[in-house]
C-alpha cells in the first residue's frame, strides 16, 4: 500500500462509476485519452481517506475523485484555476458533502456526471418549450432518464426509447414519460412515428446509429438534435458509417455536439437543483448495483451489450 506524500491522501474506495465512453476510451477513441493494457481503467469513485498529508483533507473525510478500477488511491487538491476537461479529468479529490436523505451512490450518478450531462443538454442546449416533443433514446439509463425528466419538468411531452418491455414501463411508471418504444420489437421504428405524431422537436441522442437514423426519420420542422454519446459506435471494432442526413436538410435542423467536460462549472448549480426534485418527488432514480470490484469486468460487458438497467454501480468491499 502506497503511503501520501506531502499534499495527498490516501483513500479507500467504497464506490466505483461504471460508465459508457469507458468502451470508446479502451478502444482508444476518448477524447480523455487511450486505456492501454497495465493501465488502471478509469472511472470516478468515492471513498474515505484513510491516510492524510494534505491539510485540507482529514482522515474519516469522505471524498470523491478519479480513483479508477482498484481499491485504493493516491490524490491530492485539485490544482488552482483548473477549468473545463481539466477540472473533470483532474486526479485530485472533493471533499463530498451529502445531503440528508440523498443516497451516497447518487453522487456518481443523478447527482453527478451523467446528471450534469442530461441537465445540461436539455437546459443549457436543447432548452425544450412546453407542449414540444422531446424524445431520448436509452431512454432508462442514467442519462437518457434524467434528460426526459428535466424535459418533462419543463413542460415537455417526452418519449422515450428503451430495449425491453420492462423497461419501457418504468421509464412511464416511474420516470413520468408520456410513451416509451421498445426498440427490440420488429416493428419499432413504426411505433416511434406513432408515438411522436406531430414530429420530433427535440432529439437527446446517446446512442448514435439506428436508433439516431430513425429518429432523423420523425423531425418536426426545426428540430434541434443534441448528440451526447454514441454507444452503437462505442460497442462496433470500426467505425460505422453515417446516417442519412437528408431529414436535417429537409426540416431545417440543427445538430449540436455535447461534451459535459465543458459544463463542469455548472455542476454545483445543477447538484442544488437536483436534488431539490429529487426530495420533492420531481425526479426519480435506478441503480443497478453489483458488489465487490472483481465482478466489474462482467458488470462493465453487461452494461455495454444493454443488460443493465439504470446507473451501474460497483460496491467495493472492505
Amino acid at each position: 500500500m502506497p503511503d501520501p506524500e506531502d499534499g495527498q491522501v490516501l483513500i479507500r474506495h467504497s464506490h466505483l462509476s461504471l460508465d459508457p465512453y469507458m468502451g470508446s476510451a479502451i478502444k482508444g477513441r476518448h477524447m480523455s485519452g487511450k486505456v492501454l493494457p497495465g493501465d488502471v481503467l478509469p472511472g470516478e469513485t468515492i471513498g474515505h481517506v484513510i491516510a492524510s498529508r494534505h491539510p485540507g483533507f482529514a482522515e474519516g473525510d469522505r471524498v470523491i475523485s478519479r480513483g479508477g478500477w482498484q481499491t485504493h488511491s493516491l490524490a491530492g487538491a485539485p490544482a488552482a484555476g483548473e477549468a473545463g476537461m481539466a477540472a473533470a479529468l483532474s486526479s485530485g479529490a472533493h471533499v463530498l458533502d451529502v445531503a440528508d436523505g440523498v443516497p451516497v451512490s447518487a453522487y456518481l450518478g443523478l447527482l453527478g456526471m451523467p446528471g450534469l450531462t442530461a441537465y445540461a443538454g436539455v437546459v443549457e442546449m436543447l432548452a425544450p418549450r412546453p407542449g414540444e416533443t422531446f424524445l431520448v433514446s436509452a431512454a432508462s439509463g442514467a442519462v437518457g432518464s434524467a434528460a426526459g425528466q428535466i424535459a418533462r419538468n419543463m413542460g415537455a411531452r417526452v418519449v422515450g426509447i428503451a430495449g425491453t418491455p420492462e423497461k419501457c414501463a418504468h421509464v412511464i411508471d416511474v420516470f413520468g414519460f408520456d410513451a416509451c418504444v421498445n426498440r427490440n420489437l420488429p416493428n419499432w421504428k413504426a411505433d416511434l412515428r406513432a408515438a411522436c405524431p406531430a414530429g420530433v422537436d427535440a432529439y437527446f441522442d446517446t446512442a448514435g446509429g439506428d436508433m439516431l437514423s430513425a429518429a432523423l426519420g420523425c423531425l418536426a420542422m426545426r428540430a434541434r438534435i443534441l448528440l451526447c454519446g454514441m454507444m452503437e459506435q462505442y460497442n462496433s471494432d470500426e467505425v460505422l458509417a453515417g446516417p442519412n442526413l437528408g431529414p436535417v436538410l429537409a426540416r431545417r435542423a440543427r445538430i449540436e455536439g455535447l461534451v459535459v467536460y465543458d459544463h463542469w462549472h455548472r455542476m454545483e448549480r445543477w447538484r442544488a437543483l437536483a436534488t431539490d426534485w429529487l426530495l420533492t418527488g420531481r425526479l426519480a432514480f435506478k441503480e443497478h448495483c453489483v458488489v465487490g470490484l472483481e465482478q466489474a469486468p462482467t458488470a462493465f460487458a453487461n452494461l455495454m451489450a444493454g443488460r443493465t438497467f439504470g446507473k451501474t454501480i460497483i460496491l467495493i468491499k472492505d
